[in-house]
């Protein structure tokens, strides 16, 4: 991350990003076990991360809360998905309409992750443009 109060929000995308390139993974691998006896979905949980983190001061502005985002970490946690639950007999709990839509909705959350972090090196650069 780079570390400036000019990208607090950049890098607050950044991490996003990567967590939501990372939960694409998760979903295939998921998708790739479906048939797999015994085989547990997985999730990503960083949004809950993301929202403990800003939630923990409540009276601080926006920008406050994401200035103090570069000193914590935010990791996302690769989770086991209802690991009691299945609706199967051979255990496994992944159902692939789930897994396809949830991959779908992942995938236009990293695109407009990336059109965001597009639009704020836009605005950096006009920025040093008009000084």
């Amino acid at each position: 991350m780079i570390n400036s109060n000019v990208f607090d929000y950049i890098n607050v995308l950044d991490k996003a990003a990567d967590a939501s390139w990372t939960r694409n993974e998760v979903l295939a691998n998921n998708i790739a076990n479906v048939n797999t006896p015994g085989y547990k979905r997985q999730d990503l949980n960083f949004e809950a991360e993301l929202e403990r983190a800003l939630g923990h001061s409540k009276y601080r502005s926006m920008d406050q809360k994401v200035a103090d985002l570069k000193e914590k970490h935010l990791k996302p946690r690769v989770i086991n998905d209802y690991s009691n639950f299945s609706y199967r007999t051979d255990g496994n709990n992944v159902d692939i309409d789930t897994e396809n839509v949830t991959l779908a909705a992942n995938q236009l959350k990293y695109q407009g992750l990336m059109q965001g972090l597009s639009a704020e090196f836009k605005n950096l650069q006009m920025v040093t443009k008009s000084s």
